[in-house]
């Protein structure tokens, strides 16, 4: 065994061995893979190993594509069979929610080049003649679906990985990762210890142990899964050909063909948690007893769509572990508190997306950046505050709505509330309805009666007027938006300048009391985040970022040493603020404060100490509404005062309390876009107009790689679409945009209706279309006739802003 190595890759299932196998397909050959048992142990050995291609994310439709056309090559390459069938996928469709699903799913197949598209009950009952039609409203076909060996695909990724160069150890677990003074880890084995750049844990099952040697925990836990095979079916042993296989989300059973009977698999509601106190060390090839009285009601909507499935005998039943994640989405990227730690883990449609995620994880680690924009993904989502009770209760959720629709803005109230502020009981009992942003309650629109909760879909719910009245109230007189979820950062000390200059691309302000907007540069020369520093003091910054992302960026600001006596802190959770907007909120304020807020004492861009309704904050000239307002920033023990007193003072000119919602609708009146939509690493700043902030006259983070890729043609261009063939549906994000000839030039990244413009708008990326141009975007996957804006309906001059 090497004593030496670039990468230890820690687990033997198909995920380490695609990870193992990417890296060195990439060039990093000096790599080693740890599996405490044989390959495949834990929870590979026993899926299902279903393979699609199409997911509700654009990025990871992306690389579950990639992944199903590996899997032919990897046999090429090595020689080993994995076992792949494709016969096709069936997507069936009993409601009309997962008739629109289903159609966006299309015209994103359509627009990347994927092969998925409607197929009529005819051509359906010839492609699967087993199955009961009755009731269904849509079929969907994707004839690359199917499955694969997951022995096979695990060792064809092994074989690949070693004909590199890797090396495998089975039968050697690891007994310690000991992180080094020079960012370089210690693994430590019965067979020996190896020195390493990075640390990857791949360790499936045992996750949470793996990462507790390391000092950290990972929001995990394992629940049973079962499925079973049925005896030979006469009607299938007759064929000369495999059937496709059936996903019948709404019946919540996964089937297809397996030998020549079929493959019944369910999520149930009574779920089943186990090992929630860690997984066993001896545990390995082993399952747990038959129960399928549990899946009985999932197994009979199967019987009604293939009645053959009650006919047949059963031949064996599967009932094994998987571990989740509170998402249901694997816990990806380094891990923010360690240096070379890459994680890897709860990963549930390990076979669908195997190859595209050892691919993005082999970018990461290698170059320090994955080609696509993986947030989702990111183990940074999630904080210390997704502890062992949220961890159980959204896994609980997850796995019993596993084939459930979730909807856009839908926000799912298991395990919640985890944090609140001090006003969250006065902004519930005002009507307040909640959504999470890092594990922080915040008011997303507010109703008439308290209690009342999100209905969803994809057309307009129960929140489209309330939210509406909301936004014009901003407009016309003024509104009071909650935004203590922003995230708040201190750099104080005699260097705090120049470490922030060393950071962002864009000049620190020089003057106490300005404040600049300043883009946070990717590895490759990409947007990282985007941020607003305000100079308090000489030796006093403050940063405002968004909230979601604070652990994030924490790997970013590690990047750049602190001076000796310069100090930084976060204080989110002990920071609240207000957003006071809109042409009445200088008045509202007046009635608070002895400040003179005139433009000429307090302009746009500016900020200063004040007392409000004798409460200290920090104000800032700015608001993401685009509209004249201030940002008010104060203690956390004194939100609940301040609120109170705003509201109060509200009345006055009208105004009331606002929810993110509204301000979703405002800021893409004005244009305005948004970290995780707008701004990513995929994107460069000459595309979304933030390359103007840019200073080339000093050197900052990954100022080098903006170098390389500053004089490209933006590949397509941020843009603002007014759809105006629209009745109850607005865009949502992610939403192919073509050409009114069937062209694809763009997707949506942020949909709203615009109230105090009274147009359907659309933000997103557009490759060579002019302002002006008639296109269609595909709002429940069909196309609505929309018009390029050559600027933003609401204030494009900047008037209001400035007033």
């Amino acid at each position: 065994m090497r004593s030496h190595a670039q990468a230890v890759v820690i687990g033997g299932g198909v995920i380490g061995c695609s990870i193992l196998y990417h890296l060195a397909k990439l060039g990093w050959t000096d790599v080693v893979l740890l599996e405490r048992d044989e390959l495949t142990s834990g929870s590979t050995w026993h899926a299902a190993a279903n393979i699609h291609g199409l997911h509700d994310s654009t990025n990871i439709s992306r690389i579950q594509h990639y992944t199903m056309n590996l899997y032919n090559a990897l046999e090429e390459e090595t020689g080993q069979s994995c076992g792949v069938f494709q016969p096709g996928s069936l997507y069936l469709a009993q409601t009309e929610e997962r008739e629109h699903q289903l159609r966006l799913q299309a015209a994103k197949a359509k627009f990347y080049g994927m092969n998925f598209h409607e197929v009529s009950r005819d051509e359906a009952e010839r492609l699967h003649p087993l199955v009961n039609y009755d009731g269904i409203r849509c079929i969907m076909y994707e004839p690359d679906g199917g499955n694969v060996d997951p022995s096979g695909v695990t060792n064809a990724y092994a074989i690949g990985a070693r004909q590199k160069g890797a090396e495998i150890h089975r039968f050697t677990s690891v007994t310690a990762t000991v992180p080094q003074p020079d960012g370089t880890w210690i693994v430590e084995t019965p067979n020996g210890n190896i020195r390493t750049e990075w640390v990857i844990n791949a360790a499936g099952l045992w996750g949470r142990e793996v990462a507790k040697l390391a000092g950290i925990s990972l929001p995990l836990l394992p629940t049973e899964h079962q499925y079973f095979v049925t005896e030979t079916i006469p009607e299938i042993a007759s064929l000369d050909r495999r059937l496709p296989s059936v996903a019948d989300r709404d019946g919540e059973y996964y089937l297809r063909q397996e030998g020549q009977g079929l493959l019944v698999g369910a999520y149930e509601k009574d779920v089943r948690f186990w090992a929630e106190d860690g997984t066993p060390q001896g545990f390995g090839h082993e399952l747990f007893a038959d129960d399928l009285e549990r899946i009985e009601d999932n197994i009979m909507r199967a019987i009604d769509r293939v009645p053959a499935v009650g006919e047949a005998g059963i031949k064996r039943v599967i009932n094994g572990p998987m571990i989740w994640s509170p998402d249901s989405n694997v816990l990806y990227g380094p891990h923010p508190d360690l240096r070379n730690y890459f994680c890897c883990n709860g990963i549930i449609p390990g076979f669908s997306q195997s190859g595209g995620m050892g691919l993005m994880a082999a970018q990461w680690i290698i170059n320090g950046e994955s080609d696509y924009d993986m947030f989702a993904w990111d183990v940074a989502r999630f904080g210390p505050w997704a502890d062992a009770k949220f961890t159980k209760a959204r896994v609980g959720d997850q796995y019993a709505k596993r084939f459930a629709i979730h909807f856009p803005n839908e926000e799912r109230a298991a395990g919640r509330p985890v944090r609140v502020r001090p006003a969250y009981e006065k902004q519930k009992a005002m009507g307040a309805v909640f959504g999470l942003n890092y594990g922080w309650e915040h008011p997303l629109w507010f109703a008439d009666t308290p209690g009342t909760q999100d209905t969803n879909g994809f057309t307009r719910q129960n929140w489209f007027e309330p939210v509406g009245a909301e936004a014009r109230m901003l407009r016309q007189t003024a509104g009071i938006i909650d935004i203590s979820n922003f995230a708040k950062y201190f750099v104080t000390g005699p260097d705090a300048a120049d470490w922030l200059n060393a950071v962002f691309a864009n000049n620190m302000p020089k003057a106490v009391g300005r404040s600049c907007l300043t883009p946070l540069i990717g590895v490759n020369g990409g947007i990282a985040g985007d941020f607003t520093v305000t100079r308090l003091a000489e030796d006093e910054f403050m940063i405002i970022g968004g909230g979601m992302s604070e652990r994030y960026h924490q790997r970013f600001w590690k990047e750049v040493p602190l001076p000796q006596g310069t100090t930084f802190e976060s204080r989110t959770d002990t920071m609240c603020g207000f957003n006071v907007a809109g042409p009445q909120s200088r008045a509202l304020l007046a009635r608070l404060t002895n400040a003179d807020l005139s433009t000429e004492s307090f302009p746009f861009m500016r900020s200063q100490r004040i007392n409000v309704a004798g409460v200290d904050v920090i104000a800032l000239r700015v608001s993401f509404t685009g509209d004249l307002g201030w940002e008010l920033h104060c203690d956390q023990a004194d939100q609940l005062r301040l609120y109170e007193a705003l509201l109060e003072a509200g009345r006055a000119v009208d105004a009331g309390p606002v929810g993110s919602r509204a301000l979703m609708s405002l800021r893409v009146e004005k244009g305005y876009g948004s970290w995780s939509r707008e701004y990513s690493p995929e994107y460069w700043p000459q595309e979304v107009g933030l390359d103007r902030l840019i200073k080339l006259d000093k050197e900052f983070l990954n100022k080098e790689s903006y170098l390389k890729i500053k004089d490209h043609a933006p590949r397509e261009m941020l843009s603002l679409i007014e759809v105006q063939d629209v009745t109850n549906a607005d865009a949502t994000g992610g939403e192919p945009i073509f050409l009114p000839d069937g062209t694809p030039v763009g997707r949506v990244t942020s949909g709203t209706f615009g109230y105090s413009v009274e147009k359907s708008l659309a933000l997103g990326y557009l490759k060579d279309v002019a302002a002006g141009t008639a296109v269609d975007v595909m709002i429940l996957g069909k196309p609505h006739r929309g018009v390029v804006l050559a600027e933003p309906p609401f204030d494009p001059k900047g008037a209001r802003l400035r007033a």
